[in-house]
């Protein structure tokens, strides 16, 4: 059996369903649609050089890689590089090829310092710190069942606290782009983010696929923005992904996160949405315990690996 690694071939749709197919067989928990993937390929910024790459073993896509430059970080030199191989096509060399391809990938644009998210299994934190990667922080997934009725009821708001959806922002989505840059600054992580491009958020995050902009919902404060919680889903499987929820600081510790994502999940729901998935930094206190109130249930862990290259 051999086995080698090349690009994603974004224009043959067989090839992106398989990547998506790895994927969801490694990390459930995170929604991979075939133009999500392509989407990401085609408007990720050029200063990222991201790449998406395949292990392929005798014409069968077995492992995956998402290579990045965190160039919206600033701090130069830095470099992501996610690795991903189906359960069962384990121990064949195709997470050892991708971990060369991508490191490849990365030095010659420079980067100096690597982070890649690891499982937290042991097979998969002891083939990290082979290759030289030191543990840092960790990050759990959550997950909900919609169909068991346990949602908190809806609150009535306070005074002055409306609640839009992001399609209500259609004409005008910059108070999403602004609330995104603030909260981004402040989610915890080692690689810190700046969101300044405002016309490649709009192609990259704004018109995302997986965006359900019926389902995101914004609170406005005395008709400013002061939080939201960002809906991604996937109808054809009946998922739903928070994939942000924030409070501007000046709106802070007034429960308004709590409010916005309240009733994200309950017209998720009603849209017949049936699991909901969110991941929280470990470290996050506040946020997991908004997560428990509403009935998550941790499902797996993660933690960030990096190696700094001499």
């Amino acid at each position: 059996m051999t086995v080698n690694v090349r690009d994603l071939r974004p224009d043959d749709r067989a090839d992106v369903e398989a990547f998506a197919r790895v994927r969801h067989l490694a990390l459930p928990y995170i929604l991979w649609t075939p133009d999500a993937i392509t989407h990401r390929l085609a408007h990720t910024h050029p200063d990222a050089r991201f790449v998406s790459l395949v292990a392929e073993e005798d014409g069968e896509v077995i492992g995956t890689a998402q290579v990045q430059l965190a160039h919206d970080s600033p701090e130069p030199g830095q470099g992501m590089l996610n690795i991903y191989v189906r359960p069962d096509r384990t121990r064949r060399g195709a997470g050892d090829l991708l971990v060369r391809a991508a490191e490849k990938h990365l030095t010659e644009h420079d980067a100096t310092k690597l982070y890649a998210w690891v499982l937290d299994e042991p097979a998969n934190r002891a083939f990290a710190e082979r290759r030289g990667y030191g543990a840092s922080r960790s990050a759990h997934f959550l997950r909900l069942d919609l169909t068991a009725g346990t949602l908190p009821p809806l609150q009535p708001l306070p005074p002055g606290v409306e609640l839009r959806t992001a399609a209500d922002l259609a004409d005008d989505p910059r108070p999403m782009f602004e609330l995104d840059a603030a909260t981004t600054q402040d989610e915890p992580s080692d690689v810190d983010t700046e969101f300044a491009d405002y016309e490649n958020w709009i192609e990259e995050y704004w018109k995302h696929p997986l965006l359900n902009r019926e389902l995101t919902t914004v609170a406005f404060v005395e008709g400013r923005p002061a939080a939201f919680s960002v809906a991604w889903t996937d109808a054809a499987t009946g998922r739903y992904a928070t994939a942000m929820t924030g409070t501007a600081r000046a709106f802070r510790g007034r429960g308004l996160a709590k409010l916005a994502k309240n009733d994200s999940l309950h017209r998720a729901r009603a849209a017949g949405y049936a699991q909901a998935f969110t991941g929280n930094d470990t470290g996050n206190g506040p946020m997991l315990a908004i997560n428990k109130w509403f009935g998550y249930e941790i499902c797996a862990s993660e933690v960030r690996y990096v190696r700094e290259l001499g």
